[in-house]
Formats: structure tokens, C-alpha cells, sequence
């Protein structure tokens, strides 16, 4: 099902007469008003502590991840995030959502790529735009699993399995990511 399938009324007047207008949007025949459907803004932290001091970074890098505590894949790995809030930047929403889920605070963010991807949220399929970040945080000491995390850990980068993520754009991610450092 087509995401703006879901709309029967035009949100402004409220007419019956809210057809297709191309696959983006639909319009009004009797107001004129025509909705796009775009992508809702989703955010992922891939945040790194280094273990072995002589070591290079892919020898000695550990990732955080969490355990998902709730659907959709509850119980799989994922990396913290989350949907970007209204009048906030995405880099103020990893940073919130880093907060939420693990109680670190991320002191820098750098943007590294982005992924379409279909998200089911209380039956419905949210399309969403997964911005990924390499967050930078000083004090990895007190990682606490908050919110929606079930479980959080540190996992060394060559032990990481894409396959063990259980969201399709996290999976994706982390495949793109570990690629970087095999290069």
C-alpha cells in the first residue's frame, strides 16, 4: 500500500475529492490543495571508543550498539537514534537520542551518508531518510541503556555481524560503515 493511500479527505477543506495527482502527492479537485508525501527524518550514531592504545583503529576500535526493547525487531542489535523532532536539527536529534538511549553526550557530530528506508511504526509504513553520524563523545565510562534500549555494549569492530541488526537501514549502515574501515 502507497503511503498516501491512507489519506481519503483533503487535509484542508476536508472534500472526498482528494485523488492522485502523481506518486508524490495527491491533490484537492475542489481546493486546489495538493500534499507531498516526503520521507520523516530519522537519525543513527555509530560512536567509537579505542581499546588497544597500540593498536590502529580498526584493531582497537569497539562500536556501541544497543538491543532494541521494542518493535519493530525487538531484541535484535541496532545503534542508537531515532526520529529528528520538529524544529530540531538532525544533529540535535542524534544528540538527544544518544542522551535518551545511553546517557552519553555527544560533543561532535560528523555527517557520513544517508539511507532511504521504510520504517513500520504502529502498522503504518513511515518512509524515512536515515541520516547516519560518527558521534564523538569524551567520556564512554557510563554507557546506561535508556528509553527504547534494552541492552547496551560495546562490540569490537571485527566481531561486528551486519547481519545480527535487525532494522533493514541499520543493517545497510553498518555493512557501509565497516566497509570504510577494510578499505
Amino acid at each position: 500500500m502507497h503511503p498516501l493511500d491512507l489519506f481519503q479527505y483533503c487535509p484542508v477543506c476536508g472534500s472526498p475529492h482528494f485523488e492522485e495527482h502523481n506518486q508524490k502527492s495527491k491533490k484537492c479537485r475542489d481546493c486546489g490543495f495538493t500534499y507531498y508525501i516526503n520521507p520523516a527524518a530519522a537519525t543513527v550514531a555509530f560512536i567509537l571508543r579505542q581499546r588497544a592504545k597500540d593498536k590502529g583503529l580498526k584493531e582497537g576500535a569497539e562500536l556501541l550498539v544497543v538491543r532494541r526493547g521494542k518493535e519493530p525487531a525487538k531484541g535484535t542489535l541496532d545503534l542508537p537514534g531515532g526520529f529528528s523532532d520538529l524544529y530540531e536539527t538532525s544533529e540535535e536529534g542524534v544528540c538527544r537520542e544518544v542522551k535518551e538511549e545511553t546517557g552519553l553526550t555527544v560533543e561532535r557530530t560528523e555527517f557520513l551518508f544517508s539511507i532511504p528506508n521504510r520504517y513500520l511504526y504502529s502498522g503504518l509504513v513511515v518512509h524515512t531518510m536515515d541520516m547516519f553520524y560518527l558521534c564523538h563523545v569524551s567520556d564512554t565510562s557510563e554507557v546506561c541503556a535508556m528509553d527504547d534500549a534494552a541492552e547496551a555494549m560495546w562490540i569490537p569492530l571485527q566481531d561486528i555481524s551486519p547481519e545480527d541488526f535487525g532494522l533493514e537501514s541499520v543493517r545497510q549502515g553498518v555493512e557501509k560503515f565497516l566497509h570504510f574501515f577494510t578499505i
